[in-house]
């Protein structure tokens, strides 16, 4: 895959092959995310998670991930815990972590800032999520969530529903479907639809996006059902936030118009956008899709700190 101490700041920093490759070593790493298979080959290695935004899967799941390989983790999970609240630039922040550790795993509430940190550090960076700008570890797993569930990720009828335009797993998804052929429907409602940038470069790689604002205009032909919360934190408006929360609600009644193998995923958490008797469904994926993060970040780390399973 050649990815041995490169940055992921981006899904468009990884070409179709490479993505293919981390998703198949994912398979390879299962039975070790489970605890099944121990194998300690990232000894010696230390992770640096710095977390400046509130994360459970994704923190959880890199932690995780590094410690079933034998890989040491430090971690900083508020800005009021290093010297940023002192007035530390990020850049001079993450040239410390830097001589700390051996990879960098960055969340953080502006667009841009993961970038910035691969600029400033010697030693790669992970984006775990940069704002409202983009999310590639949570695209790899949903695409391997997806391969899992249907066998193959070529062709599939993608809906994506929800807050299309802050949320960043969507972009960075949408992003990585169209290498496969994906055919995608963006349901929100117009405040909410993706980006105008997006869709154009969607419409240069080849696809077509369908822009809806009725859910019920595209779930029948759903292979997969995308859904993301609506985010409050996102909005600079509080009562532009109130004029769209709880657009929309996926439970049984509405899922009666799905296919039988259509699968439901949400990035996590929820607030109310899929009712909890969808749980009890064969169509709910979320909860497999939250484990998926382990073996598929495991497999991350693996490709760019140079372990290999034998």
């Amino acid at each position: 895959m050649d990815l041995f101490d490169k940055d992921v700041v981006s899904i468009r920093d990884l070409t179709k092959a490479q993505i293919e490759g981390i998703l198949d070593l994912s398979q390879e790493m299962v039975p070790y995310a489970l605890g099944e298979k121990t194998k300690r080959i990232l000894d010696g290695k230390i992770l640096g998670n710095l977390f400046f935004e509130p994360s459970t899967r994704t923190k959880l799941s890199f932690e995780s991930a590094a410690l079933r390989l034998g890989c040491d983790v430090i971690d900083v999970s508020e800005m009021s815990m290093t010297s940023i609240s002192k007035g530390e630039t990020l850049a001079d922040t993450i040239k410390m972590v830097d001589a700390y550790c051996d990879l960098i795993v960055l969340r953080h509430p502006y667009e841009g800032a993961a970038r910035l940190a691969a600029k400033f550090s010697v030693n790669p960076v992970i984006n775990a999520g940069d704002g409202a700008g983009s999310h590639p570890t949570q695209t790899l797993l949903d695409l391997f969530t997806m391969r899992e569930a249907k066998g193959s990720l070529d062709g599939l009828n993608i809906v994506l529903v929800g807050d299309l335009k802050y949320g960043r797993t969507v972009h960075s998804l949408a992003d990585a479907l169209t290498m496969f052929g994906a055919k995608l429907t963006l349901v929100a409602p117009e405040s909410l639809q993706m980006p105008d940038d997006t869709v154009s470069h969607l419409k240069e790689k080849g696809c077509n996006p369908v822009k809806t604002a009725h859910l019920e205009d595209a779930i029948s032909q759903a292979d997969v059902l995308y859904v993301t919360r609506i985010q409050r934190e996102r909005f600079p408006d509080p009562a532009e936030y109130n004029k769209v929360a709880g657009t929309y609600r996926i439970d049984n009644a509405i899922l009666r118009e799905a296919k039988s193998d259509m699968i439901v995923m949400h990035p996590l958490p929820r607030v109310g956008e899929i009712a909890p008797e969808v749980d009890e469904t064969a169509h709910a994926r979320y909860f497999r899709q939250a484990f998926n993060g382990v073996p598929v970040r495991m497999a991350l780390l693996c490709s760019i700190l140079g372990g290999k399973i034998e």
